[in-house]
């Protein structure tokens, strides 16, 4: 994958150039009100709430790219390509 695209920015109305990087996700917060009822769910006898996946089906992941406009700075999502691996080239 470039480094830079030329792609659609709404903001601008124009086609413009965009930086190219991996979007990755945060850190998930353990006080979140899911994280705790869920780990309320595990204590004690009973274990796991939902059956742990033990075998993957897929072979790859779909990546999703952050795409940011060189003129207004305006961030965008392009959702998932699959491939196996996704570098970014100079």
């Amino acid at each position: 994958m470039p480094k830079e695209l030329k792609t659609y920015c709404k903001k601008c109305n124009k086609y413009t150039n965009h930086t190219v990087s991996i979007y990755k996700r945060g850190k998930e917060r353990t006080g979140a009100e899911g994280a705790r009822r869920h780990a309320e769910d595990k204590k004690g006898y009973g274990g796991q709430k939902f059956p742990e996946l033990v075998r993957t089906a897929k072979t790859t992941k779909k990546q999703t790219l952050k795409l940011k406009c060189s003129v207004c700075g305006k961030q965008i999502m392009k959702p998932g390509l699959r491939l196996r691996k996704l570098e970014i080239q100079a």
